[in-house]
């Protein structure tokens, strides 16, 4: 259990990210050709944007690829020192190997401060003759106008839950682990399209050196089972306010939960229940206010009893 298993099973080719085919190919045709222009890949957390530009500069150049490829997470080095710096030290040097470019990747950089993308967007300009940039990040919007128009960009969607599947799977057997379908299930249900968080639900759960069950999952996961937080709230509606204040207890107490946490599986329990759409929408709007409220500063515990009282009084209103 020393090595962590992200990096253990992490794609080395662009054949074998899982997923994101569409993109893929469209980077492959880059390998083909041995040219690319400046790229930046947008999208949720753990869906293949580091493993893509990782593995695109492995086929790209091959057993010269550390001495091509600069990584930075701009998280880290988010200020204009950092594009005067290194960004640009590495720019003026030649690509090794007889590469016609070099590489520079740029990891979260939507938190780079504006100063920096400024100056980022003259670097890219001058040195685009013999460097080429990979700027990845979760939100493009936080990306300045001018550097998006000078990048292909890629759009990554969330993966699908037979893709987390098949990778779980493939995960489990290659580590020999005890694990039934429920709890596959349940790291699909707990990543919610994010690769890089079930992955490592999984190693957590199997640290703990017992049978992997879907209590184990939830628990190490720190989310409570979806039947638990369904019952709590149909619990509210049928009219008993204390007993689902006595479920929220149990929920919150066992899986060590926040507000912020039980009230995001709330909402994706709306969904199920047997109420009328309007009043799905009518329980949305007043959890967004309770959301709204906690984020800043509100009583967690009062908003969340708030929430079941208001649960409450819509199931009266069908008795």
């Amino acid at each position: 259990m020393r090595e962590i298993w992200i990096e253990k099973y992490r794609p080395r080719k662009l054949d074998e990210v899982v997923g994101q085919k569409h993109i893929t190919e469209r980077l492959r045709s880059y390998v083909k050709t041995q040219n690319m222009p400046h790229l930046l890949f947008t999208g949720p957390a753990g869906t293949g944007k580091t493993t893509c530009a990782l593995s695109l500069a492995k086929e790209m150049f091959g057993e010269d690829w550390k001495g091509n490829v600069i990584e930075l997470n701009a998280s880290d080095e988010r200020g204009i020192d950092v594009v005067r710096g290194k960004i640009k030290d590495f720019a003026r040097t030649s690509p090794l190997g007889g590469s016609d470019f070099k590489i520079i990747f740029l990891d979260e950089a939507d938190a780079l401060t504006p100063e920096a993308q400024a100056a980022l967007r003259r670097t890219m300009e001058r040195y685009s003759a013999i460097c080429r940039f990979i700027l990845s990040c979760n939100y493009s919007s936080k990306i300045i106008d001018p550097i998006q128009s000078r990048c292909a960009v890629f759009r990554f969607s969330p993966l699908t839950a037979d893709d987390i599947r098949e990778y779980v799977t493939h995960i489990s057997k290659k580590e020999e682990l005890v694990i039934d379908e429920e709890s596959i299930e349940a790291l699909v249900h707990v990543s919610q399209g994010d690769m890089r968080k079930a992955i490592n639900s999984l190693q957590v759960a199997a640290s703990l050196d017992v049978p992997i069950d879907i209590d184990v999952i939830y628990q190490t996961t720190g989310m409570a089972r979806p039947e638990e937080v369904k019952g709590m709230l149909e619990t509210a509606l049928s009219g008993d306010f204390l007993k689902a204040r006595a479920l929220l207890d149990d929920i919150m107490i066992t899986y060590g939960l926040s507000g912020q946490d039980i009230i995001k599986q709330i909402h994706r329990s709306y969904y199920e229940l047997s109420v009328s759409d309007s009043e799905k929408v009518r329980l949305i709007d007043r959890t967004g206010e309770a959301e709204f409220r906690m984020v800043e500063g509100s009583n967690e515990r009062i908003q969340l009893e708030a929430l079941l009282a208001y649960l409450t009084m819509i199931g009266s209103s069908h008795r």
